[in-house]
């Protein structure tokens, strides 16, 4: 179950982002990178961070907590940029957010540290399962902390739910991208990914993940299931049907490798 906190205050924006995330602070006195749900992409980014972070969470990968965020549009009253007082004003209500890593830095893959196969291999693996598109040379979203890497922002992941049409058959794609993943030179133990991704993401635990969604965020004109329950269950068709898949992208990831060394 996760957290949800209540938005004290607005810190800064963080620029580099492209949806203008922001650190804010919270009625915990915990600092968090705020995902805003009145951004670009809406709750389908949320959802996706949502997702994705639980699960390699699941799959023993290390993530920053997330947690929900009860956001009060007067938040940004005071804001004297008014792209972001539209932002807060739009995002009010539920969002998302990540636990702020202070003193992290990211990950460069010219100068490391770099990491161990096994560790590069279920990154790899992982994100072809989820279909991360975004983690890239020019774009790691991986942060180095205390010496471990940690993974951010996979709000652009699971990017089928963009458009829902024939939506079952592309949960069986070889994910093609997989090509361009920062961390695919170091991914040398592929071959082991399928067992452990297998072990970690259960029927149950995909469920109890998906659950996590707020109603809010399934609702609404945009959505093509007429209840919160039905899009769900699309979500966890979709996850288990491309953990039926696990055979075909990692051979893509593998084939991709080969390639580079």
């Amino acid at each position: 179950m996760l957290r949800t906190v209540t938005a004290t205050r607005y810190v800064t924006p963080l620029r580099e982002g492209g949806s203008l995330p922001a650190i804010i602070e919270a009625d915990d006195a915990g600092l968090y990178v705020v995902k805003f749900r009145g951004a670009g992409q809406g709750a389908k980014a949320l959802i996706a961070e949502l997702i994705s972070g639980e699960l390699a969470r699941a799959v023993g990968l290390r993530v920053p907590e997330v947690v929900l965020v009860e956001l009060d549009a007067a938040l940004g009253r005071n804001e004297p940029d008014s792209e972001i007082r539209e932002l807060i004003k739009a995002s009010a209500g539920l969002n998302l957010a990540l636990d702020y890593l202070p003193g992290s830095v990211t990950f460069d893959p010219l100068a490391g540290p770099f990491p161990e196969g096994a560790l590069a291999s279920v990154i790899v693996g992982f994100d072809a399962f989820i279909t991360n598109v975004d983690r890239t040379p020019k774009n790691p979203n991986m942060l180095c902390w205390h010496k471990d890497l940690w993974l951010i922002d996979h709000g652009a992941s699971l990017y089928f739910h963009h458009s829902w049409e024939d939506w079952e058959t592309r949960s069986q794609s070889r994910f093609n991208p997989i090509k361009d993943h920062v961390l695919l030179p170091w991914a040398s133990a592929l071959t082991t990914v399928e067992a452990r991704l297998r072990a970690a993401l259960t029927r149950e635990v995909v469920e109890r993940t998906v659950a996590a969604i707020p109603e809010a965020w399934l609702t609404g004109a945009e959505s093509p299931f007429p209840t919160a329950d039905a899009h769900r269950a699309a979500y966890v068709t979709w996850l288990l049907k491309r953990l039926d898949a696990l055979p075909a992208f990692l051979e893509e990831a593998v084939r991709a490798r080969a390639q580079l060394v």
